[in-house]
Order: structure tokens, then sequence, then C-alpha cells
């Protein structure tokens, strides 16, 4: 069966196009799709069919690019996020398959980034960051090559540094209680903790660098 096209008209929305077949409102399409249709032309069934994956595929593409606006992702987050706005599964892979064709999405990089961005700003232990990096959806090959080279001992003492100050007033051993405490809840190790409130830098025991 076939469908004669009545009307193509833009919607409010910038790059959408309302489709009318046989005079009545089919679906809408995105401009892409439009400028290869006109007024008059007849759609088979399967010509009608082919459009709506054509554009739940744009449509998905464009949810996807905005999602990855913010930071980087993962894949399995990208695959999360649109499974969750109801796009099909179909529709879904072939976003990715061209998302990682263009290297907007690609698990080590993304992986990479987000033990950098913890090392500068929120400082965690390598088991906390395996823990995080694991809800993200990534393998275990691709944590282990991102978090090759990690300094936890480092990434301890920096954490700890910020945490000095706050706990200054407190007695020695309280303090140091405390300070384990909260490594510990960032996923550190037990001997980089052990190292950690070993050392004596006044950075890092301020209280008794004032005695």
């Amino acid at each position: 069966m076939a469908r004669r096209i009545t009307a193509l008209e833009p919607q409010r929305r910038a790059g959408r196009y309302n489709l009318y077949l046989d005079g009545e409102f089919a679906f809408g399409i995105a401009e892409s799709l439009a400028v290869r249709l006109h007024v008059g032309e007849w759609l088979a069934d399967e010509q009608v069919a082919a459009l709506q994956a054509e554009d739940e595929i744009e449509r998905a593409r464009e949810r996807a690019l905005a999602y990855l606006t913010p930071r980087p992702r993962s894949e399995a987050e990208v695959r999360r996020y649109l499974i969750g706005k109801g796009f099909s599964a179909e529709a879904v892979e072939q976003v990715l398959e061209r998302l990682r064709g263009v290297g907007l999405v690609d698990d080590l990089a993304f992986a990479r980034f987000w033990v950098e961005n913890r090392l500068r700003f929120r400082p965690r232990g390598r088991r906390g960051l395996w823990h995080e990096l694991r809800q993200k959806g990534l393998s275990d090959g691709v944590i282990e090559a991102a978090l090759q080279g990690y300094d936890e001992v480092e990434a301890a003492r920096r954490f700890a540094e910020g945490q000095a100050r706050r706990l200054a007033a407190m007695p020695a051993e309280v303090r140091r209680r405390r300070l384990a405490e909260r490594l510990a809840r960032r996923g550190f190790a037990y001997e980089t903790i052990r190292h950690i409130l070993e050392d004596a830098s006044p950075s890092l025991h301020p209280e008794e660098s004032e005695d």
C-alpha cells in the first residue's frame, strides 16, 4: 500500500518537520530527512517504516550528543540513558557505533579522564576508583589500563592534606582515627593509610608541627 505526501510543515522546534500523508498528520521527522522528500511523492509502507526508523536514530543521536556535552560518558552510561528515554535497542546500537567512529564514545579515554579528575579534585584509592568505574559499566581490562601507574600514595596525601586543618583541633589520636576512617571510605588500601598516618610531614600533621 502506498500513501501520498500531502504536506511537510516545519515544527516550532528547530530542525523538525511534520509529515502529512493522505491529508493527515503521520509523524514528525528530522529536517535532514524532510529535505529528501517532496509533496506529492508516494511512499510505500516499507518506505514509511524506514523513515520512522531513520528518524528514531537521528533523535537518539541528538539526545546522546546533548548528554555528552557536560562531560565524557562511558558507553554503558550512554546506552542506559538512551534506553531510558524510550529508544529501541537497535537505534541505540547504531548511534553508539557512530559515536565510537568519531571518538565521542571511548571507554578507555573516559576511564582515564575519570581517574585524572578524581586525582585532581576528589582523590580516591584504587579500590574506590575501581568500584566507581565498574558502576559506569567499564570492563576490568579498561579499568586496569586506566589505573596503570596510578599513584595511590600521592592521591592519599592530597586528600589527607585537605583534611588536616579540619581535623587539627582534635586530639592527636582522635584526629588520626578520623583521618584513617575517611581514607578508608575513599577506597584507599590499608598499607596506603598506614603510610600516610606515619608520614611526619607538617602539612599532614599541623598540630604536631606547632608543638
